[in-house]
């Protein structure tokens, strides 16, 4: 698939201004600091190709969701502070990302400047698509770079509108090694494929659960969303979390129970090692000082609630993980916010770093998993997009990369 789409090596970049989609949306404190500068770090390879090769950069991205209008508060000025430092060059920062000021400044670039401009969602138009703001930040430059694999399953004026007035539009290294890992894991993956499922919804995974079932050889599942799955098996989860109806986007009502049916009829049908939780950790109540006791499968009583996996559990699960080829993590195995129930998620993040295959973990709470458990270094990729990795999953095509030149246009 990343075969299909220029990537940024094949662009003639010396004497050009490369216009940048990165994804700087990064999280700040209660100082407006930046509390955590991965995503920036991510996007440096990209911006150096790019001023090695004799460009300059103008850099575009949004932060936060400032509703459509400007927020101080989701300003990228921080940014431009931290990047300046990273990069060991001034970074120019324009509170606007078009219009007079924009204009001038990128006029002004020179081969090794870098600007970054202000947040696009402070303009209804980004997130709308529209065309012709598409069109002002497309005029800004001679090339356009995506290197925001945490929006490419976003439609946005940035990402896909701004293709449509640029004569080559290239995949970034962050970008074109996202799509590699997690088409490389779907498409031709090393055997035993292992698909690890957890988190709280069901309903939200249902079409990454159907698509992956027809790659895997084992489905492993964990989290509150395993409540609802031995609930349908006819398994006592006592006052453990289970969806039982819920309303898609029209507000029609799905009955879950007929969706998981349906999972497990597709996995027998597809020869498919479906696991559940063998035991749990359970607690009296929602609170990270709960009473706690760990019970076997069908042990949870009323009144008690399942809110992590429990030791038999992690064994089955983390000997799984340890045996596959390539193996895929999204969503953590119980409230490992709570230092009570977080052994779960600890124990798959080290299985998945003892693992000789390829490892692969998207979304946000598996990837704080990994970091907490200090084995990031482990892995072989760890996605930048929760959103985007799992509509890849689903099997989704993302617009972001559709929009993109294809090489036998150019």
């Amino acid at each position: 698939m990343t075969t299909d789409k220029l990537f940024i090596e094949d662009l003639d970049l010396a004497g050009k201004k490369a216009l940048i989609r990165v994804d700087f949306n990064v999280p700040l404190d209660d100082r407006g600091e930046i509390s955590d500068d991965t995503r920036i770090k991510a996007a440096l390879p990209t911006i150096e190709y790019v001023l090695d090769r004799g460009a300059s950069a103008i850099l575009i991205s949004h932060l936060g969701r400032p509703g459509g209008k400007p927020d101080p508060a989701k300003s990228l000025a921080p940014v431009a502070k931290r990047l300046s430092r990273l990069l060991g060059r001034p970074v120019a920062f324009v509170p606007d990302c078009v219009g007079p000021e924009a204009e001038a400044a990128a006029a002004a670039l020179r081969p090794g400047d870098v600007l970054l401009l202000e947040n696009l969602r402070f303009h209804p138009e980004e997130k709308a698509g529209d065309e012709g703001f598409a069109r002002k930040l497309a005029a800004l430059a001679d090339v356009y770079i995506d290197d925001a694999f945490g929006t490419a399953h976003r439609a946005h004026a940035s990402m896909v509108g701004v293709t449509k007035f640029m004569k080559r539009s290239a995949m970034g290294y962050l970008l074109e090694k996202e799509v590699r890992y997690l088409w490389q894991a779907i498409e031709n993956p090393r055997r035993p494929f292992v698909a690890v499922m957890g988190g709280a919804k069901v309903a939200d995974k249902i079409q990454v659960i159907s698509n992956l079932l027809t790659k895997v050889d084992v489905l492993v599942v964990g989290g509150a969303m395993a409540y609802t799955f031995l609930k349908v098996e006819g398994v006592n989860v006592g006052s453990s979390r289970v969806e039982t109806v819920v309303e898609d986007k029209k507000g029609a009502k799905i009955d879950v129970f007929e969706l998981v049916r349906e999972i497990f009829d597709l996995a027998r049908r597809r020869g498919v090692d479906l696991l559940l939780p063998l035991d749990h950790v359970e607690a009296d109540r929602f609170a990270p000082d709960a009473r706690t006791r760990i019970v076997p499968r069908d042990g949870i009583e009323e009144g008690w609630m399942g809110m992590d996996i429990g030791p038999r559990t992690i064994e089955l699960y983390s000997e799984r993980i340890r045996a596959a080829g390539t193996a895929v993590w999204n969503g953590p195995m119980g409230v490992f916010e709570w230092e009570a129930f977080a052994a779960g998620t600890m124990a798959i993040a080290r299985a998945l770093a003892q693992c000789p295959g390829t490892t692969i973990i998207g979304g946000g709470d598996s990837v704080a998993a990994v970091n907490r458990s200090g084995v990031a270094a482990d892995i072989s990729h760890i996605s930048t997009g929760g959103g985007a990795s799992l509509e890849f999953l689903e099997g989704k095509i993302l617009p972001g990369v559709d929009a993109l030149t294809d090489r036998n246009r150019t």
